[in-house]
This record gives C-alpha cells, structure tokens and sequence, in this order.
C-alpha cells in the first residue's frame, strides 16, 4: 500500500482569501450553459481557482492558446504572491450539497504507476469508463507547464463495510476545520478536517486489496483498488505527463517526483448519500427523423424517454443500464459520423436536459440510472464502463477545485 497512496503536502488558500469565491465547481459542467460561467466569473473576481482551470464549455470559443498560459501564468502569481498555506497530512471534507446530501471523502496522493487506462488493463487503480483521447490534448498542453494541479478527482472504493473513512469522523470533527465555507453557485458547504492518524486510513485500505477478499468479492484474485469515479480524464493527463518525464529522471528521482502522483478524493462508494445519477444526451442538429432512426435501431426489455419540442417518444434498449448507455452511445456515434451538422453534449440533471434542449432546438435523451453496486464487478468482469455511464449526483454536486498541489 505503501506504494500507490502517500500522505500529500497540499496547499489550501489562506485565511484571507474568500473561499466562497476562490472554490469553483470542475470544468467538465455545464458544458451548455455559458451564462453559468459568465456569472460565475463576474461573482470570483481576481483570486479564484476559476482563472487557473479551463472550463470546457470555453474549448471551442477561439482562445485556447491565450486562456492556457492565462491558466498558467495565474498559478504562478499565486505562488509568488503567497496566496497558499501549505498543510502536510491527510485532509478528511464533508461536503454537504443544496439536494440535502452530505458526502465524506478523504485526499490522498495516489501513485500513477498504479494506473492505466488502457483498454484491458487491470491495474490497482483503473477507470471506470472508456477514455476519450480528443480530450486528453489541452489538459496536457495546461498542465506540462502548471506548477500546481487542483483536483476535482473522486476515486471509489469499494467498502460495503464502512472500515475505512466512517471510523476517521468523529476523532476529525473534535479539531477545528482547516476550512469551512459555503460553496457559490447553489454548491452547497464544505468543511475540512485534518486527520490526526492518517496512518488509520491507510491500514484499512491495505486490508480492502487482500487477495481473500478480492476472491470472495469479484472472484478474481487481481488487485483493484481505487476505481476512478469523476475526473477519470484528468488522471489520464497526469498519467500521459508523468510517462513523458519518468524517461529523463534517474531513479531515485522517480521514486519521489511529484508528477508521479495525483491528488485525489477518496470517497466510499457505499457512502448513503453518494448518488449515482445519470448522464443523459442532447443532440443537436436533428429532428423526428432521428427518433425514428432511433427507435428503428434499438431494441431490448428497457425503457428510456426522448424529448422534443414538447413532445415525449418512447425508445427500447437494453435492460441492464450499462448496456443501455453503450447501446445508446454506439448508435449516436455512427449516427453523427455520417450526418454533417450534427452533434451531441452530455447534461446533469433531467431540468437541464430539457431547458438546454427547448433553448438549441434539440434532442434530449432521458438515460437510465445504473445501480452503484454493479460497478466494481462490472469493471473486473468487462474493463471500463460505456462513455458516460454516470455521475455521482447532480451537476452542483460534483467536486469543486479547493485545495492544490505542487507538481514540479
């Protein structure tokens, strides 16, 4: 174990920032929504981890080259203005979101020579879903030259019995919080605690990878871990960063480099209120002749719902959810490679789905929600999940870049 996870040296804004504006929501949101960017920029002002992220609504706007060393360059301020405080430990957050759900994680650097997103791989630490490459380009270009990373990572582990995080609550919560802040944009609270015994955590996670029970649990005796719940594109760049490095280091230098790790929230994917939600599809640049399309190539016992211009079509798929979603995706897949002028976004949330819709002339597609307790033996059975399978609640709740890190 101790070779996957170590003990980080994060930085966390000091008391003077205003938190409320510096934590931002991660940068793969609202992808359709470019009023929620605009409104959010104008509330951050100039220290705000938005001006050292790059919102993916913006990759297509113009700019990328002038917003990338924006990105850069601001990280460096910040280093050079003191805006951070350094806390070396193991942070425990709470996070309690405006859908009145309360999600307990811990930060953690994991080691990126236990991860490989390679279809077919099984590594201690694997992704859930398939790995779009065509995204991979200007997270690299940001982060080979980014002294910091910022994480919006969640990684799940698998730990029915609640061994792990649980029993760190009550001994965290009787220090102070390191910081506790309510979050902008409907993002609800968070709080974080620093962990007297970190070493607890990571003694429990040793006995979660203990061939016995990976046996008994999976019915394979390959470790796995840490499964990449959101942000499994950002893993992926460091992973592409770190192997262009490892090559120029000797080795001693890799054993402590830290671009070998990545910063990540560990939460448990038996956590109560850790929802699963689904990601459903909006396309663009299509009409009835589509649906009809649709409806004529996909067949199976389940159900999903399509909406436009007000009026709802029914749509067979496959029952199992997963096999929904990869049904769902292939068809939409080989249906905008051979139609010019179309294409398709992914939205949280059913009242997004339908607003971004009726606003662009679109298609939403209503997706299936997959059961939490399929993923694990889901991924050791078939690898990665289909793109898109699921999100861990709502839009607001996803992850909002706080703490950071120094990677060179």
């Amino acid at each position: 174990m101790k070779d996957i996870v170590r003990i980080p040296r994060v930085l966390l804004p000091k008391e003077s920032v205003d938190m409320e504006k510096w934590a931002v929501i991660a940068c793969d949101q609202f992808t359709s929504q470019g009023q929620y960017w605009l409104s959010l920029q104008d509330y951050c002002g100039e220290t705000s981890a938005l001006n050292v992220i790059f919102p993916e609504y913006y990759l297509d706007k113009g700019d990328m080259e002038e917003r990338i060393q924006s990105i850069n360059d601001y990280m460096k301020k910040y280093l050079s203005d003191g805006v951070f405080r350094e806390v070396e430990g193991v942070i425990l957050t709470e996070r309690e979101t405006a859908y009145g759900h309360k999600r307990t994680g811990i930060l953690l650097a994991l080691d990126l020579e236990e991860y490989d997103f390679a279809a077919g791989a099984t590594p201690m630490i694997r992704a859930t879903e398939a790995t779009v490459k065509e995204r991979l380009p200007v997270r690299l270009k940001i982060r080979e030259n980014a002294p910091l990373e910022l994480p919006h990572v969640l990684i799940l582990i698998d730990d029915e019995d609640k061994t792990v995080i649980e029993p760190l609550v009550e001994e965290a919560e009787r220090s102070a919080p390191l910081y506790d802040t309510d979050l902008n944009m409907k993002g609800g609270h968070i709080k974080g605690y620093l962990l007297p015994h970190p070493e607890r955590a990571i003694e429990a996670l040793r006995a979660l990878s203990d061939e016995s029970r990976m046996l008994a649990r999976y019915g394979s005796k390959t470790p796995f871990l840490f499964a990449v719940g959101d942000g499994n594109h950002s893993v992926a760049t460091a992973k592409l960063l770190w192997e262009r490095i490892k090559p120029t280091l000797s080795e001693a230098e890799r054993e402590m480099h830290p671009a070998r790790f990545v910063l990540a929230e560990i939460v448990n994917l038996y956590d109560k209120d850790l929802i699963f939600e689904a990601i459903h599809r909006v396309v663009f640049g299509v009409g009835e002749s589509f649906i009809r399309e649709m409806q004529s190539a996909l067949k199976g016992d389940g159900h999903i719902s399509v909406l436009y211009r007000d009026k709802m079509y029914g749509v067979s798929v496959p029952a199992v959810a997963a096999e929904a979603v990869k049904a769902v995706q292939d068809f939409l897949d080989d249906y905008i490679a051979a139609h010019e002028g179309t294409s398709v976004d992914y939205i949280h949330g059913d009242d997004y789905l339908a607003s971004v819709a009726a606003e662009k002339d679109g298609v939403a597609i209503f997706m299936p929600v997959m059961e939490k307790r399929e993923l694990f033996p889901y991924v050791v059975k078939h690898g990665s999940l289909p793109r898109k399978t699921f999100s861990m609640g709502e839009a607001e709740e996803k992850r909002y870049y706080l703490e950071a890190r120094k990677i060179v």
